[in-house]
């Protein structure tokens, strides 16, 4: 199985900016002393995954100046204020031509995920075919591993901030749910009150 791993790659989508959050981009919110986008690469790589591009949008200049992000993909999404969709379809684009068979996809905004819950996800993977998501008390949340023969169908019907939602609606029977409930909390960081969750 370790061999396996080295096939997924790590894809943190982290371009939001933080419109209920007075307009501070998520990425660059302050976690255990560090950006939380660093803390979002680091729990990827301490779950098993090598390999880690990561999705920049607002203020992408600033959260290169101030993440440690060496060794990771940078990628661009100039379209980021369309939503999660456009930079799920920017990282996957990523990702093609470069060896990588799926995709472990994490959001930058929910540091409650941490390396437990990727590693079983990771663990699901078997082949390019293949869909994972991690669930909590049965219901489907993040991390999701995308296999790469699913990678063309997600981007084409990621649009606006629901991500591969509809794909995975669709393809319901085939997605393999890991249950991380008790190693994780899915909570997101999109408000104020919300920020009481960071460290």
């Amino acid at each position: 199985m370790t061999e396996n791993k080295d096939e997924v790659a790590g894809l943190v989508l982290a371009a939001g900016g933080g419109r209920r959050l007075g307009g501070r981009p998520k990425a660059l919110l302050p976690h255990r002393g560090r950006p939380l986008v660093e803390h979002a690469v680091g729990v990827l790589r301490a779950g098993g995954c090598a390999r880690v591009h990561v999705v920049l949008g607002a203020r992408a200049d600033a959260v290169r100046d101030q993440a440690s992000l060496a060794g990771c993909v940078l990628v661009d999404n100039p379209r980021w204020e369309e939503g999660m969709g456009s930079s799920l379809r920017a990282g996957l684009g990523s990702l093609a031509g470069s060896g990588a068979r799926a995709a472990l996809v994490s959001l930058v905004d929910q540091p409650g995920i941490g390396p437990e819950a990727v590693a079983r996800v990771l663990a699901a993977y078997a082949s390019p075919s293949t869909l994972a998501a991690a669930a909590y008390d049965g219901e489907r949340g993040h991390p999701v591993l995308f296999g790469a023969g699913h990678w063309a169908g997600i981007a084409a019907t990621a649009t606006g901030d629901r991500g591969a939602r509809a794909y995975l609606l669709a393809h319901a029977d085939a997605v393999t749910l890991v249950e991380c409930g008790d190693v994780a909390r899915a909570y997101d960081i999109d408000t104020e009150a919300d920020l009481v969750h960071l460290e």
